[in-house]
C-alpha cells in the first residue's frame, strides 16, 4: 500500500439534509484514528473555507459531541453555493486551494454534498494531478433530491422521505376531521427529479395517502390536473394532492409563479410559491375550500422522524471514504450497490469515478409513475421502504433534542 501521509480536509457543501454531519462524523473520526493522517481539519462553510483559510481542528472536539453528529442535522461545519470556475479559464481559486493545501501539507480531500459539490470535488482532484501534488480526493455522497448518479440512493434521501411520508398521513388526518368538503396541496422539494415527491405515496402504507402526486417526470397539464382534483372531490369531498416543486410544462417552463424569483449560488433556479398558486386555481375551478401547503426547510431538517438506515449509511459512506483513501483511493464517489430480492435489504458500499458522477441528475423511471402521470406504482414503494426504516434514536435534554456542540477551534499553520 502506498501510504501517504499528510493532513485532511474535510468539507460540506450545498443543502443540508437531516444525516449530512453522519457523514461527517464518519471521516472525522476514521480520520483521526488513522497514523498517516497527520491533522483533522473541517472547512468552514465548505471550500470557501480553505480559499479563506479558516479551518477547524477538529482534533479538538470532545468525542462525546462529535458522537452526536449523527443526530444533529444541518452541516455542522457551516455549508456554501460555491461554484469554482472552469480552471482553464480562470484557474484563481485552485491556485489558493493549492496554496493553502501546501500551508497545511493536506493530502487528503473529502468534500460532503450533492452534484455540484462532485463537481467540486472532480475539479479540484484533477487540478492537483495536473499540478503533480499528490492529494486524494474523495467525495462523500449527500442530497434530499437522491439524484446522484452511479448510486442506489444518497444519504439524507430517506429521513426526507420519511419526514415526507409521515407528515403527509398527519395532515390527512387532519384534514378528514371536519364533514365539509377540502382540497390539500402539499408543496414538495425537488427540482427535476420527483424522488421527494413520489415519496409522499409511501402514506398510503398507512392507508391515509394522497389521491394524487405529480413528479417533474412528467409534463404537466393544467387543465387534467384541475380535472383529476375536480373528479376526486366531486366524488368524495376530499382531495389531498402531493406535487413537486419542479413540475413543468410540456415547453420545459416551471409551474410556479415564483420560477424566476431567484437562483441559487450555481444558476439553479430557487422555486417555490406553487402549493399556494395551484390551491388558489383549485379553489376558483372547484369553489372548494383548499389549503396549499409548503413542507420547505422542514423536509431536511426533520431529524426527529429520520431513518436509523438512512444514519447508518450516512455514517458508513464517511468511514468508507477515508479508509478507501488511505489504502492509495482517489478521485472516486463513495456509492450505494444494494439488492432487495425476496424482501431482502442488503447496501454495500462501491467506489464511483467522480467525472460519472458531477453533474448528472438521476431521475424517476418512467415506468414507477402511473400511466396518468398522477401517481406512484409498486416498485417506487419496494425501492424506497426499506431506506426508511429504523428508527433514529435521538438523545433528549429536557425532552428536546440533544445537538451536537462543537467548540470549532481555528487552526494554525504547522
Amino acid at each position: 500500500m502506498n501510504q501517504l501521509k499528510g493532513a485532511c480536509i474535510i468539507g460540506q457543501s450545498g443543502g443540508p439534509t437531516a444525516v449530512i454531519n453522519a457523514s461527517a462524523q464518519g471521516v472525522i473520526q476514521t480520520a483521526l484514528a488513522q497514523d498517516c493522517i497527520t491533522r483533522v481539519l473541517g472547512a468552514a462553510h465548505g471550500i470557501k473555507g480553505v480559499l479563506d483559510d479558516k479551518l477547524y481542528d477538529m482534533s479538538q472536539e470532545n468525542p462525546a459531541e462529535l458522537d452526536l453528529l449523527q443526530y444533529t442535522p444541518s452541516s455542522a461545519l457551516g455549508s456554501c453555493r460555491y461554484k469554482l470556475a472552469d480552471p482553464d479559464v480562470d484557474d484563481t481559486d485552485y491556485k489558493r486551494i493549492l496554496e493553502i493545501f501546501q500551508k497545511y501539507d493536506v493530502r487528503y480531500f473529502f468534500y460532503n454534498g450533492g452534484n455540484d459539490s462532485m463537481d467540486t470535488c472532480n475539479k479540484i482532484s484533477k487540478y492537483m494531478q495536473k499540478m503533480n501534488y499528490e492529494c486524494r480526493v474523495m467525495g462523500v455522497p449527500k442530497t434530499i433530491d437522491n439524484d446522484l448518479n452511479g448510486t442506489d440512493h444518497c444519504p439524507g434521501f430517506a429521513s426526507a422521505a420519511k419526514y415526507i411520508a409521515t407528515s403527509c398521513a398527519e395532515v390527512w388526518q387532519d384534514a378528514h376531521v371536519y364533514d365539509t368538503g377540502m382540497v390539500t396541496v402539499i408543496e414538495i422539494m425537488g427540482r427535476h427529479a420527483g424522488w421527494l415527491a413520489g415519496s409522499a405515496a409511501l402514506a398510503s402504507l398507512t392507508g391515509c395517502g394522497p389521491d394524487l402526486v405529480y413528479l417533474p417526470e412528467v409534463d404537466f397539464d393544467m387543465d387534467q390536473f384541475l380535472a383529476d382534483v375536480k373528479r376526486i372531490y366531486d366524488a368524495t369531498g376530499k382531495c389531498m394532492v402531493a406535487v413537486s416543486e419542479g413540475i413543468h410544462y410540456a415547453d420545459g417552463t416551471f409551474v410556479s409563479e415564483a420560477k424566476t424569483s431567484a437562483t441559487d449560488g450555481f444558476g439553479h433556479a430557487q422555486l417555490g410559491g406553487l402549493a399556494a398558486m395551484l390551491a388558489e386555481m383549485i379553489k376558483d375551478k372547484t369553489g372548494a375550500k383548499v389549503r396549499g401547503i409548503e413542507l420547505s426547510l422542514l423536509q431536511r431538517c426533520g431529524s426527529h422522524v429520520g431513518s436509523r438506515t438512512d444514519i447508518d449509511e450516512a455514517l458508513l459512506a464517511g468511514k468508507a471514504a477515508v479508509e478507501a483513501a488511505v489504502s492509495g483511493t482517489t478521485d472516486k464517489m463513495v456509492a450505494f450497490k444494494c439488492s432487495r430480492d425476496g424482501g431482502t435489504y442488503v447496501c454495500e458500499t462501491s467506489l464511483e469515478p467522480l467525472d460519472i458522477v458531477a453533474n448528472i441528475e438521476k431521475k424517476v423511471p418512467r415506468e414507477w409513475i402511473n400511466a396518468a402521470g398522477n401517481g406512484i406504482e409498486q416498485p417506487f414503494i419496494d425501492y424506497v421502504l426499506p431506506l426508511i426504516q429504523g428508527e433514529p434514536g435521538n438523545p433528549k435534554e429536557n425532552s428536546l433534542p440533544r445537538f451536537a456542540r462543537l467548540k470549532k477551534v481555528l487552526t494554525t499553520s504547522m
